[in-house]
């Protein structure tokens, strides 16, 4: 690991900075394989005498990971955490990525804030956690392409279930500079593809302009979010206060002297905790079906098709709830938040699992190029993990 630090400044343990550098170094992009990541984790946990269990996407190049430490009479706290992590590609970085660096009391690498650090301290104190004996057991989940929609932990809980496991709590360990967060959006994300009809630019009227079509639906999302800013109730713990829309990705026509006859394109909406998405959906496709008729008077093959592609529900945990009360002590914080992106510990939740999210790092840092995790925050997870040796009340429902 390169590294370059003034001794005046806290550092966590060696065992967790090696563990560090050990995860980013897998390159585990969501539209690659994490295979070599889970299954160094699996080896890893072997080697200490623990199982793991393994659930596969379709293509069986993808993975999570569960683990349980120690037996324990009481339901167990799960230890939560993705593995994969956003490209690099077109960003400016001034060190390698995927290997971690440290300069100046911050840690670099892809996957340094969101959300390796948090595994890999859970993983460095593994040991610590068996040699403990603890009255109830320790699970690690660590699943797959949480970046592109959450999809891997649907798969894990859905094992769990099958499993009847009963889990007392969850800790997610997205970035939140070590407070504990106890209420965030939902996050869903759907496509739109148009098939009109092609001609040439100077017969529009003999075409059926796919590009022109999507942009009138794109109107519309953009409308329906300004309602929403508009009407919708406040929530001031959060930074935007509303459930928001926006489009963010649009793909359409050959050249500027053709009539598109196709486009796609993306559209979210990040919804506030305990707010469906389904009635949002539903009104954008009730309107596009009221362009269909038009489209069709010229070709009647024209067409508007909408998929969802990706779910996850907001988070809704109230302060004075068991698993809050732990994450503050063991975080020694003074307050709770919420926040306006979207984890897995809505799924958690849904699951019957109390759930909150806690971890290392700033959400500021995550995607970015030089992404980072400042050692002050490697150093408050690691106290924060290792407080769970300590004797507390059942936190169970």
């Amino acid at each position: 690991m390169n590294n370059s630090i003034s001794p005046t400044l806290l550092r966590p343990s060696a065992d967790v900075l090696t563990m560090i550098e050990s995860l980013i170094a897998f390159p585990t992009v969501s539209r690659d394989s994490n295979l070599g990541l889970i299954e160094w984790i699996r080896d890893y946990l072997a080697g200490l005498g623990v199982s793991s269990r393994l659930t596969y996407d379709v293509s069986g190049k993808k993975a999570n990971l569960f683990a349980t430490l120690g037996e324990g009479s009481k339901p167990g706290l799960i230890i939560s955490g993705h593995t994969d992590v956003v490209p690099v590609d077109g960003q400016a970085w001034d060190t390698d990525p995927f290997k971690a660096t440290i300069k100046d009391g911050l840690l670099y690498g892809r996957g340094s804030c969101d959300m390796k650090s948090y595994i890999a301290t859970a993983l460095a104190l593994a040991p610590k956690f068996l040699a403990a004996k603890m009255d109830a057991p320790l699970h690690f989940a660590f699943s797959y392409d949480e970046e592109v929609g959450c999809i891997g932990v649907q798969g894990l809980i859905a094992d769990l279930q099958e499993l009847n496991l009963k889990a007392a709590g969850c800790i997610v360990g997205e970035p939140t500079s070590m407070q504990p967060i106890i209420a965030h959006k939902g996050t869903h994300r759907f496509r739109c593809c148009i098939t009109g009809r092609e001609a040439h630019s100077s017969y529009t009227t003999l075409g059926v302009n796919a590009v022109e079509y999507a942009a009138r639906i794109i109107v519309y999302i953009r409308q329906m979010a300004d309602r929403f800013a508009q009407l919708e109730t406040r929530d001031y713990g959060f930074t935007v206060p509303y459930t928001t829309m926006q489009t963010g990705l649009i793909r359409g026509g050959l050249a500027a002297n053709i009539v598109p006859k196709e486009c796609e394109f993306e559209f979210e909406a990040r919804t506030m905790p305990g707010v469906e998405a389904d009635h949002f959906y539903q009104e954008v496709q009730n309107f596009a079906a009221q362009l269909l008729p038009e489209m069709q008077r010229v070709e009647p093959n024209a067409k508007i098709a909408f998929e969802w592609l990706a779910s996850a529900p907001g988070l809704s945990t109230k302060e004075h709830d068991a698993i809050a009360q732990l994450a503050i002590s063991l975080s020694r914080s003074t307050s709770t938040g919420a926040v306006s992106y979207g984890t897995e510990a809505g799924l958690f939740q849904r699951a019957g699992i109390p759930t909150v999210v806690c971890g290392p790092g700033s959400i500021e840092q995550a995607h970015r190029p030089n992404e980072f995790v400042a050692l002050e925050q490697l150093v408050q997870c690691e106290a924060f993990l290792l407080r769970l040796l300590d004797p507390m009340p059942s936190f169970s429902k």
